[in-house]
């Protein structure tokens, strides 16, 4: 199941990708359909944080569906409404794990900087837009802008000092995020905030896939493109710490809630680690795909 949050000409609202991936079902309108009446939530945030009880509802809808086929007027053509991140504001900074492959620790060092523990820093909501959406470049500010490909995991079950046996459990699903970065602001403020936190600068989508249908998301195939160019190509099987040590280590004395997002890493190839280094630059197109999840495709401004 992809979930998605869409905006059409009455507004935003959380929606169900079809199988074909053309159509979205808007969740809430469909459930009135359906029972004569709906409690669900209006955001896709909201729902996640029903948990079960919210995918539950997802499939006594789709099976209704199926068994009435003249249900197809609910759909919405995807061409007909627009994808914004499928959780447009976190309530929290998303938590961003540093340095999680090798390869990317000695392109921005050497093999000194592979680190021992977690690194994490994180990035403001107002960083967040959607797929299609364009990147500030904040020409003004920076002249070092920089992508990062990454797998981003949405916590769907509360808990804290969460066990790694027990961590996969806590997660609803499954987008992806470029986190894009101010390098020379990273490097002036030896902090990663500033840097990492402009807004329009964290890119994320263009859905959430359902856990269940992502059977180890420790081995997919992660690249990014710039302008059609492969910059990164590589497997999360390369993760430093896997998910389930990223949430267990996070949760130990902090509590994980249903929306958080945790983005686990960016592989080699960013543009600091080029000689001489390949920034972004107005009018670029980064394409950043994760095995299973899809294709985030976001424009940087002109």
């Amino acid at each position: 199941m992809k979930f998605v949050t869409f905006k059409d000409s009455t507004g935003s609202g959380a929606g169900l990708l079809d199988e074909t991936g053309t159509k979205v079902l808007p969740l809430k309108a469909a459930l009135e359909k359906m029972e004569g009446k709906s409690e669900l939530p209006a955001t896709l945030k909201e729902c996640i944080a029903l948990g079960d009880k919210f995918i539950d509802k997802v499939h006594s809808l789709t099976d209704w569906l199926s068994s009435n086929p003249a249900r197809e007027e609910l759909f919405h053509p995807l061409s007909s409404v627009a994808l914004e991140a499928p959780i447009p504001r976190p309530d929290k900074n998303i938590f961003c794990v540093g340095k999680n492959y090798a390869e990317h620790a000695i392109e921005m060092g050497s093999k000194e900087d592979i680190p021992e523990h977690i690194m994490v820093f994180t990035k403001s909501p107002t960083t967040v837009i959607g797929p299609d959406a364009t990147v500030l470049n904040h020409k003004n500010v920076t002249a070092e802008l920089d992508y990062e490909g990454e797998l981003a995991v949405v916590i769907g079950k509360k808990g804290r000092a969460i066990p790694k046996e027990k961590a996969l459990e806590h997660i609803f699903g499954y987008t992806i995020i470029n986190d894009v970065t101010a390098r020379d602001l990273q490097s002036r403020h030896k902090q990663f905030f500033i840097g990492k936190s402009l807004d329009a600068t964290c890119p994320m989508g263009p859905w959430i896939v359902h856990s269940s249908a992502v059977e180890n998301p420790d081995q997919l195939d992660i690249q990014t493109k710039v302008n059609g160019e492969i910059r990164q190509s590589s497997n999360t099987e390369n993760f430093i710490f896997p998910i389930d040590e990223i949430i267990s280590v996070l949760s130990k004395g902090m509590t994980l809630e249903p929306g958080d997002i945790i983005a686990t890493g960016t592989p080699a190839g960013v543009g600091k680690g080029f000689k001489p280094p390949r920034f972004l630059k107005p009018g670029d197109k980064v394409e950043i795909t994760v095995e299973n999840i899809g294709t985030l495709t976001n424009f940087i401004e002109k």
